[in-house]
């Protein structure tokens, strides 16, 4: 290929009062800024007050980015301890509550986004991970956009970190994605003809002002609308940093495969849509242990057959861009369970010991917190 198929990390954190251990409502302004003026640039607020947004720069080497990603982690959560605050990956909170969150509106695009959705804006406490990889031509980003759809569910399961909402268990591994929907122009993109029909989508929602560019568009895989890049957003924020290497070396890989193999998944059609729209619900429900339904043999296929596929399928790609470790680690999210299982088994132990339901989401919370930045002291 003509590019090296460069990639950046993204990652929302939760801010935590370290003492209540539900999200933050004081000091977050001074940490914001202490961590802007000890790290980088790189650090950005988010939509909700008690967020926060880290990216690493764009790179070819995945030790990089496990180092950049881990230091980042611990010096964000470093900082937070002088503030009595804490951070935490997870796709959802299990303790906060929507109505008691303020948004961020000091920040202008965020104040407009809050004002044209109302109280769903509100309702978005929610957190993801997101990964950009190079695909300089446009027509290039919107065919493998189409063609990359039925591995989204895939890359879905195997971040799942969020069965808790509003402090109650949901019964979904991954609910983030379900709360999420409620905004627009969110979900699976649709299945544009080519560059040409995409530019129409955003021209005239944008000459309609509708919105103001495409970065209003929220899919779970877009265009970036700032780089050269296809924006995965599928991901809940990974509480381990080995589940964010694992996926975010997946998507690499299948971009390049998609790439230099027109042909695959060439001709998805409206049937095919909506069968990976299906198989996202499955992802949100069931996660790793659940089934995707393959359209080819009209069957249900167990999780861990279709990464062994997807193994297969990028296994040239991997070697070629140096990540066969990190591919294969997403073999072990399968066999020790993602977050949301990790979760909701320090869940029910601490019910069975007799803790209340508040004090157990607690304990989630502290292993969250813990895990996020490599603490290993975990309060009880």
């Amino acid at each position: 290929m003509s590019w090296d198929f460069k990639f950046g990390i993204e990652e929302e954190y939760f801010v935590n009062d370290a003492t209540k251990r539900d999200v933050a409502k004081s000091r977050i302004k001074e940490f914001f800024a202490s961590c802007r003026a000890q790290l980088s640039d790189d650090i950005q607020p988010e939509m909700l007050e008690p967020q926060i947004e880290i990216a690493t720069k764009p790179m070819v080497d995945f030790a990089q980015a496990r180092s950049q990603l881990s230091g980042l982690r611990s010096s964000v959560g470093t900082i937070a301890r002088d503030f009595n605050l804490s951070i935490m990956a997870s796709g959802t909170h299990p303790l906060a509550v929507w109505s008691r969150v303020r948004a961020n509106n000091a920040q202008p695009r965020y104040g407009k986004v809050m004002h044209d959705l109302q109280m769903i804006g509100s309702r978005t406490i929610l957190c993801g991970m997101h990964v950009h990889v190079e695909v300089p031509d446009l027509a290039a980003r919107v065919d493998i956009m189409n063609r990359i759809q039925p591995y989204l569910p895939l890359l879905l399961a195997l971040s799942t970190s969020s069965p808790f909402w509003q402090a109650q268990r949901t019964g979904l591994l991954g609910y983030r994605l379900a709360a999420y929907r409620e905004l627009p122009r969110t979900g699976l993109p649709d299945l544009f003809e080519n560059a040409e029909d995409y530019r129409r989508y955003i021209d005239t929602l944008v000459a309609a002002r509708a919105i103001e560019n495409s970065s209003y568009v929220w899919w779970v895989i877009r265009p970036s609308l700032t780089h050269p890049t296809l924006e995965l957003r599928v991901a809940d924020s990974c509480t381990r940093v080995d589940d964010t290497i694992a996926i975010a070396a997946l998507y690499r890989c299948l971009v390049r495969r998609l790439s230099l193999d027109p042909k695959l998944n060439a001709g998805q059609t409206g049937a095919s849509r909506a069968i990976n729209d299906e198989n996202s619900w499955r992802a949100m429900r069931y996660g790793i242990h659940g089934s995707f339904v393959d359209e080819k043999t009209r069957s249900a296929k167990p999780v861990r057959e279709m990464l062994d596929d997807v193994l297969d399928l990028i296994a040239d790609d991997a070697k070629e861009l140096g990540c066969e470790r990190e591919v294969d680690l997403a073999r072990w999210i399968v066999a020790r369970g993602t977050s949301a299982d990790q979760q909701l088994t320090l869940y029910t132990e601490a019910l069975g010991r007799g803790l209340s339901s508040r004090d157990a989401l607690a304990g989630v919370v502290d292993w969250l917190s813990a895990e996020t930045t490599g603490d290993l002291v975990i309060r009880h």
